[in-house]
Formats: structure tokens, C-alpha cells, sequence
């Protein structure tokens, strides 16, 4: 049960959020109305439909929130660094950025960016939107900080099909890949203290958003196919041939974090590139590495990253990295199952924007609270984000890349782009 005290200050905190973002809001109508449509987000509404939240707000029909969602005047994007500066705050620095999209499952053709795509959501080719979004996460928690809705061509290339669902002329067709390197500039670029970028396989193996990422500064570990080149002064080889000339010992048992029955354990191995120096006799400050992950119950399930580091970073850093990509998947649990992300009603572009800031918001929210809970006389009992490792036994459990016909070379350049 909730306590009176807990009450009042989950109230509180709500009041807060809703004086940080009233701004973005000119009109007073503007601001309840979205205050009333926030608080059904929250609410426990069956299902959080236009009909149902009007209901719980007490309005006679849902026209009200129609309009804050498709023809009101507001800045979504304003809203959405809202979001990202109220999570840095509760969630604090050196955390880890995630790019993942998520499928919304649609009926009909007139929804902005809808199509028969493929979607994690469902597991196959569906009819639906996808939504490519960041995600920042600390050992305080998680939440969801920017999002990008992805048009395929068939809309882009169908101008008139565009303007129906009132997307901008301007907007041109975009990867999912394009989108998450836009995210990734635009968050780093408004101070969102991330130490790490991470992703899966479908943005890992992408060269231009890892070559983004180093340009910008920023730590990465991202899933990359086990078809993935690498390559060396003897050629080019694929990633999983290399993972397979680590000798037994090169594999560590290391927990790259918990999940819910207890810490995630894996085996481990990484190979540490060339040192990184972009002018002759400079020390280099990061390494480039390759990293495996392999299942303990079922030894030929092995992932595969690339990594780029600090140099005093160790495989142990690089493991728990690795095991944040998770948290994105439980933000669009949380988001969709607590907070309506995936129940809109709407068909144009600016409402898809508008309705997903919204439950975003409200998400945060959420997260605000448990960080703020568990901050009450907790003790630190997370391990903190980089290693107290000595330098010699930082360089254990790397192990040299040869070539797979000579042995005890190192080979390997560079990682190919």
C-alpha cells in the first residue's frame, strides 16, 4: 500500500514535471489539457485510448485531446528535451545510450509511415509503424530520451500520400541508421552525460554510425552478424573465423549485469586492435576491439561486438556495456504496458510525435520516482563504471588475432569500414 507521505511527494514530483514542460504549452487550455491527458497515461486505464483517457479525465468526448495532438500549436521536440534534460538529472552521468526501434502494429494504409516491414514487435513482416528510439540508462534506471518515426520509401516517394498525413515536405527518406545518428549528435550535443553508445546487430554493423560515434568522442560496444569483415594485413576475415582462434583460456566467466533471475553470466572474449593515433607519436587514448559472448548452457550461441574504448577500459567494462542493450527492451515494456506508448489513435505524422513525447514523458516520470526511491538512504551496492584494474591485469583475457593458416602474429589493422 502507498503511504500518505509517498502520496504526497509522487504528487509533488508530478506538479514539478508539470511546471518544467507548462512552457511548451501557450494557452492555459493547452497546459490542463495536457496535464489531464499525462495523468490518464499514468492512470490504470484499461486501455488508453482516446474514449477511455477522455473518460477518466472527465471530458464529455475526446475532441479535446484530438486537437492537443493534431492541431494544437506546440513544439514536440521542445517537449522531447524536456524529457532527456529531466531523465539526465534523475538518472545522473556516465551512462550508456541505447538505439533500438519498435514496431507499432497498425490496421489500414493511412497512418504516417505505415507499411508491411518487418518488426520485433510481432516477429515477422507486418502492417505497421516503426519507431527508432534512444534510450539512457544508469545503475539509478532507464527511460526513453528522443525517438524518430522511420518513413519508408513507399511514403517518401509518394508526395501527395505525404501531405495527407501532413508529413513535412522537407522530410526526405532516411535509414534507421541515418535516424539513430541523428539521435545519437542531437543527444550528445544537448549535454546528456553518456560515457557509451550501444546497439544491435541492424546499427552495429553499419561503419559510418561507428566512424560517427568515434568522431564524436564517445565509448561504444555494438552487436555486429558473424559475417561481419574485419580487416588485416593478410586480408579480410570474418569475425566469427577470428573469435574461433581464441585459445581456452582467453575465455573469461564474467556477469555483464543482472536480469531478473539474478546476474546475466556469459563467457567472454575480446582481441584488442591497433592503437588509435591520428597524428605520428601521439599516445593513443582509445583502442578498437573485437568481443564474443558465449552462452554457458549452449556453447554455439556466440554474439559478436566491435568496441571502441578508453584504453584503461578492461573486457570486464566492455561485458557490462554490452549487457545494458537490454534496458531499451524493458523501456518499451514499461512504455507500452504502463504508459500507453503503443495505444494512440492517431494517423498523422505531427500526432505520432506528439501522443509518443507524451507517454515518454510519462515514462520518465515513472523512472524519476523509482531513482528518487532508491536513492533514500541506499547504500551504493552497484559496481561503479570503470575498472579499479591494474594496468597489467587489464590487459589479461585479450589475446592476439592471427591469421587462421599462421600463428602467434598479430595481424589485424583495422576494422574495415
Amino acid at each position: 500500500m502507498v503511504g500518505i507521505v509517498e502520496a504526497q511527494e509522487w504528487a509533488a514530483e508530478l506538479d514539478a514535471v508539470f511546471a518544467r514542460v507548462a512552457g511548451r504549452f501557450g494557452r492555459a487550455d493547452l497546459r490542463w489539457r495536457m496535464r489531464d491527458y499525462l495523468r490518464g497515461l499514468l492512470a490504470p486505464v484499461a486501455r488508453k485510448n482516446g474514449w477511455q483517457l477522455a473518460e477518466y479525465a472527465g471530458h464529455r468526448t475526446p475532441d479535446g485531446f484530438q486537437r492537443l495532438l493534431n492541431s494544437s500549436v506546440w513544439d514536440a521536440d521542445a517537449l522531447r528535451d524536456d524529457v532527456r534534460e529531466y531523465v539526465a538529472g534523475k538518472l545522473g552521468a556516465g551512462g550508456v545510450l541505447i538505439i533500438d526501434d519498435t514496431g507499432f502494429i497498425k490496421k489500414g494504409s493511412t497512418s504516417a509511415g505505415v507499411g508491411r516491414q518487418y518488426t520485433g514487435t510481432s516477429g515477422k513482416i507486418d502492417n505497421c509503424q516503426i519507431g527508432v528510439f534512444a534510450a539512457y540508462t544508469t545503475s539509478r534506471g532507464r527511460a526513453l530520451v528522443d525517438r524518430e518515426l522511420y518513413l519508408p520509401k513507399s511514403w517518401t516517394g509518394d508526395r501527395e500520400r505525404c501531405k495527407a498525413a501532413k508529413i513535412p515536405q522537407a522530410r526526405e527518406f532516411a535509414t534507421k541508421g541515418e535516424l539513430a545518428k541523428s539521435m545519437v549528435t542531437r543527444c550528445l550535443a544537448a549535454g546528456l552525460p553518456a560515457s557509451w553508445v550501444t546497439a544491435d546487430e541492424a546499427y552495429g554493423q553499419e561503419w559510418k554510425f561507428r566512424r560517427l560515434l568515434e568522431e564524436l568522442g564517445v565509448g561504444y560496444v555494438v552487436a555486429v552478424p558473424k559475417s561481419q569483415q574485419v580487416k588485416s594485413l593478410a586480408g579480410f576475415w570474418r569475425i566469427d573465423e577470428l573469435i574461433a582462434q581464441a585459445p581456452d583460456d582467453a575465455w573469461q566467466r564474467i556477469s555483464c549485469g543482472d536480469g531478473a533471475k539474478g546476474p546475466r553470466v556469459y563467457d567472454w572474449a575480446s582481441a584488442r586492435l591497433p592503437s588509435i593515433s591520428f597524428f605520428d607519436g601521439d599516445e593513443p587514448t582509445h583502442h578498437r576491439w573485437i568481443l564474443a559472448r558465449r552462452s554457458l548452457t549452449r556453447p554455439a550461441e556466440i554474439a559478436y561486438y566491435f568496441a571502441y574504448a578508453p584504453v584503461t577500459c578492461a573486457i570486464t567494462d566492455l561485458a557490462r556495456v554490452a549487457g545494458t542493450r537490454w534496458a531499451i527492451e524493458e523501456c518499451f515494456q514499461a512504455a507500452k504496458n504502463e504508459c500507453g506508448l503503443d495505444e494512440y489513435e492517431v494517423r498523422r505524422y505531427v500526432g505520432w510525435y506528439r501522443h509518443i513525447t507524451l507517454a515518454m514523458l510519462a515514462h520518465a516520470f515513472l523512472t524519476g520516482l523509482a531513482a528518487d526511491e532508491a536513492a533514500k538512504g541506499a547504500a551504493e551496492t552497484n559496481p561503479p563504471a570503470t575498472s579499479s584494474l591494474s594496468p597489467w591485469q587489464r590487459s589479461a583475457g585479450s589475446w592476439n588475432i592471427c591469421c587462421p593458416t599462421t600463428e602467434h602474429t598479430d595481424l589485424v589493422h583495422q576494422i574495415t569500414h
